[in-house]
């Protein structure tokens, strides 16, 4: 997830919960633990970006994954439609306005509006997966499955 600070300043974070939840109108949501230290400037944000890595990218989700500044050094985003910083070389995009917030316990539930969607051209063929406490990747798709099965499945 990426976003911008009203200062000015570029967060970034790895989540791990991460689903759609409509298609009219698009809507997808993330949640952010409550003791993040960036979680002000989450709260605050109107718009955010979403880079699905691929399976070649888990130093980025690791590098994201930890707390603190730091993330951005030495690492260039590309700039959305939206001017939301976004994950060179990512699998596919997402850029969300702020659509709700819901109390989610010790997390706060990011609900986002899709403003747009996109694959780079470029882009890794697989998903990073993380199962177990650990990256993974896929190593092949399902038997039988067609291209056209997974469109109708996800909707997107």
């Amino acid at each position: 997830m990426t976003a911008r600070a009203p200062d000015g300043l570029l967060q970034g974070m790895t989540v791990s919960s991460f689903n759609s939840v409509s298609l009219e109108p698009p809507l997808v949501l993330f949640s952010v633990a409550r003791t993040v230290l960036s979680f002000a400037a989450w709260q605050t944000a109107n718009v955010w970006g979403i880079s699905v890595l691929g399976e070649t990218q888990d130093g980025l989700s690791t590098r994201f994954a930890q707390s603190g500044g730091g993330k951005w050094l030495g690492f260039e985003p590309i700039t959305g439609a939206t001017g939301m910083p976004l994950i060179p070389g990512a699998l596919a995009h997402f850029e969300c306005e702020r659509y709700a917030l819901h109390d989610g316990g010790d997390h706060l539930i990011f609900v986002g509006r899709v403003l747009g969607l996109g694959r780079p051209a470029g882009s890794a063929s697989r998903p990073l997966v993380f199962f177990s406490g650990r990256c993974h990747q896929i190593d092949r798709p399902r038997q039988g499955a067609s291209e056209n099965d997974e469109r109708l499945l996800h909707g997107w």
